[in-house]
């Protein structure tokens, strides 16, 4: 398929995904976007990248578009296939895994995420799927990468409830909780891409995509947007980027909607 410089949004996010992830990686990868900005990068700049799945597929190298973390395809071709145990075990709590993607419905300055309830605990107004195996990652892996929608009610001033921890209440506060290693490194919405600060662990704003402007981006926060000095358009995808999320990847659309 041509290219003609135009893309969705959701090529972009999948590529933005893609520029997370090193060639010496050991990726932890969810379903949708995360997975084929995954397999974007082994085609591109990280061939030696190891993808680990959730179901216990390690290293797959599908011949078509997985469904899901736990699809059927992923098992030919791929260097291990094991369970539960060994991929959160061996790998994610060893300190195996350098890089974990992660989804959910709230996130704080501080990179904390919510995926178990909006409003009270015990009095809940809505009830959602819950961790998962978002806090192992979130805790466990050297750094993540949060991927998600933007608006006020997602990007909140205190997450209603913390599924997944990440720099907690700031400087200090992850040691001082236990965790070994880590913490919230990227946010990828579908507004921009946000970092964290090195002293003060807050998030900020190092990107914003084709199309946005900042007075959006910071109309869709609830606490005052940081923002690089350096801050500047997100780089758009290459043509061979698209060419490969269109014709291989995803050919039929199952993540970005028809391209």
């Amino acid at each position: 398929m041509a290219t003609d410089g135009k893309f969705s949004l959701q090529e972009l996010m999948a590529v933005c995904a893609a520029r997370e992830i090193r060639n010496d990686d050991v990726v932890f990868v969810g379903t949708g976007l995360p997975m084929l900005g995954s397999m974007l990068a082994k085609r591109t700049h990280a061939p030696d990248a190891v993808l680990v799945y959730e179901s216990g597929v390690v290293d797959a190298r599908p011949k078509r578009t997985p469904w899901s973390i736990g699809d059927g395809c992923l098992v030919p071709d791929s260097a291990m296939v094991a369970g539960l145990l060994e991929v959160f075990g061996l790998l994610l709590q060893r300190g195996r895994v350098s890089v974990g993607f992660l989804g959910a419905a709230q996130i704080d300055p501080y990179g904390n995420l919510n995926s178990s309830v909006i409003g009270e605990y015990y009095a809940a107004k809505v009830r959602l799927p819950g961790s998962g195996g978002g806090n192992d990652i979130g805790s466990l892996a050297h750094r993540t990468v949060i991927m998600m929608g933007q608006d006020k009610r997602k990007f909140v001033e205190k997450v209603d409830y913390i599924t997944t921890p990440g720099f907690l209440a700031g400087p200090g506060a992850r040691e001082a909780a236990g965790l070994p290693r880590g913490g919230p490194d990227a946010v990828i919405s579908n507004l921009g891409v946000y970092r964290f600060d090195a002293q003060s662990k807050r998030i900020f704003l190092e990107t914003y995509h084709p199309g946005v402007t900042l007075d959006q981006v910071k109309e869709n926060v609830q606490w005052a947007l940081a923002v690089a000095p350096y801050a500047a358009e997100t780089k758009p995808p290459h043509a061979d980027e698209l060419r490969l999320l269109r014709d291989e990847l995803d050919p039929d659309g199952i993540f970005l909607g028809g391209g």
